[in-house]
């Protein structure tokens, strides 16, 4: 039986930094991965540039984890984006936020990433075993058994969510923390497109709608509110908001099998300045027909679907719309009615919403309070944030934080 000091279950963003940081301390240390190659989701991230981070502070950053968020807070305070980026450019990846926010490699291109950080493990001479799905762990008097064949003094649980389950993500980590005494909050599949009742949909695929704002039409929920460029499917919407606002829809599916939503399709604005915009459009713009008329505000085929659902004959001018329609359309441009009724699981999800309960594990090592030694990090505890660089972030944050325990 091979004995280390520490073994990491998992190579993804936490696991390759738990290992690379427990090695520093001059620790044996064993990474194990499932995957014949390091970095899964690292490659995947941010469709392949890697939004690494982001330049929020830390405790606005915190808030976009929800109530959980806390949870991050000491760590983050250890490991933020500032010291993330420094240890990167140590390893050669330069990084830079272009739009002033989210940080990238100045490559735009994941595989810079993983690449130094294969090459960084490698020259710390970390014990690397691929293709191998752990399925046992057994606590040996503190210290721990896997697969009765590898013994450590100190484990480190880095397997992901539910999550890119193309990459073969199957939960292992929620079973190892239930035989090992901890809670699993409800599982949920988040950052996802979500399938709408309504078909008129498909129609409208050509164009992004820029500051969309997407409601919960729930009486509990109609706070639960996001605001971001939308894209509407072949089967229903996807884009930026609906994959942040995905983490709130699931779950209501779950409970209600279908979720109603209104959706604000121009920039925010209310009723009121609707009708002011329209009122100050120049005369040669007024008198032509509604799509082309109301194209500074949406796009002609979205103008054409509204039309219809109002019973407007879309080629006439405003001028000739019967006041009544005219305010229906109005209404409508400021809240489209839509009804989620259902997302592609966890096969679509780039998320899980849920994971290992953050009340049996300590925030400022990461450590179990219920089996000592045994530390969880990344996507596998019970936080998830939106699109923007928070969980390959958080990932990195809670690696380094359990390596250095």
């Amino acid at each position: 039986m091979k004995k280390y000091d520490t073994i990491v279950i998992g190579a993804g963003p936490s696991g390759i930094m738990a290992a690379i940081t427990a090695t520093k301390n001059n620790k044996k240390c064993l990474l194990i991965e499932r995957n014949s190659y390091v970095g899964a989701k690292i490659l995947a991230s941010g469709g392949g540039r890697c939004n690494l981070s982001n330049t929020l502070p830390t405790e606005a950053f915190v808030s976009m984890f929800s109530r959980e968020g806390k949870f991050m807070l000491s760590s983050l305070k250890t490991f933020g984006s500032k010291e993330l980026t420094e240890f990167l450019a140590s390893v050669g990846v330069k990084c830079h936020a272009p739009d002033g926010f989210r940080i990238f490699p100045t490559t735009h291109d994941s595989k810079t990433v993983v690449n130094a950080l294969t090459q960084e493990l490698q020259r710390l001479n970390t014990d690397i075993l691929m293709s191998h799905r752990v399925t046992e762990i057994n606590n040996r008097n503190g210290s721990w058994e896997i697969d009765n064949a590898y013994f450590c003094n100190k484990l480190i649980i880095a397997t992901g969510g539910l999550g890119f389950m193309h990459l073969g993500t199957e939960g292992d980590g929620y079973k190892f923390a239930t035989a090992t005494g901890h809670k699993i909050t409800k599982l949920f599949p988040a950052m996802l497109p979500i399938e709408t009742k309504e078909t008129w949909v498909k129609n409208c695929r050509a164009d992004t709608i820029g500051k969309a704002v997407v409601q919960i039409n729930l009486p509990k929920h109609c706070n639960k509110k996001a605001v971001g460029d939308l894209i509407f499917t072949s089967t229903g919407i996807r884009g930026p908001v609906v994959l942040d606002f995905a983490r709130e829809i699931t779950p209501l599916i779950d409970e209600y099998g279908e979720v109603p939503l209104l959706i604000n399709l121009v920039g925010g604005l209310n009723e009121e300045q609707i009708r002011a915009k329209i009122k100050s459009l120049p005369q040669n713009k007024i008198s032509l027909p509604l799509p082309e008329m109301l194209n500074t505000l949406v796009p002609e085929p979205l103008c054409v679907e509204l039309c219809k659902l109002v019973g407007i004959d879309f080629s006439c001018t405003i001028s000739k719309v019967e006041k009544i329609k005219r305010d229906k359309l109005i209404k409508l441009l400021a809240k489209t009615p839509l009804t989620a009724i259902s997302c592609g699981g966890f096969k679509e999800a780039m998320v899980t919403r849920g994971g290992v309960s953050l009340k049996d594990i300590n925030c400022q090592t990461l450590e179990s309070k219920i089996s000592k030694n045994l530390y969880f990090c990344g996507e596998v505890l019970d936080l998830d944030g939106p699109c923007g660089g928070y969980n390959l972030q958080w990932a990195f944050t809670s690696g380094f934080i359990a390596g250095s325990n």
